[in-house]
């Protein structure tokens, strides 16, 4: 079965990074294959599984080691102002 992803999805492969654009499933004793077009040099190659990692996505919380402000928090960049809510939960009042 092969299935189109709508978005596209951004990849670290064992070929470089690339953007998945289908996955093809052959059945339960074989390992899904992305189809990635790579960044590069805009190649087509169909990645088995164990060789796929999603990119680090900080909007969505998937950050890297080295970026993530919540283990090396950035004073400049985060202030300690406090966060005032401006609809307020009704148990919170």
């Amino acid at each position: 079965m092969i299935t189109q992803l709508n978005p596209p999805l951004p990849l670290h492969t064992s070929k470089g990074d690339g953007l998945a654009h289908f996955v093809i499933d052959y059945g339960p004793e074989t390992d899904l294959l992305w189809v990635v077009f790579m960044d590069k040099d805009g190649a087509c190659w169909s990645v088995p599984n164990p060789e796929v990692r999603m990119k680090f996505n900080w909007s969505v919380g998937r950050r890297s080691e080295s970026n993530d402000m919540a283990t090396q928090p950035n004073e400049e960049i985060r202030p300690s102002a406090q966060l005032r809510r401006v609809y307020p939960r009704t148990s919170e009042t």
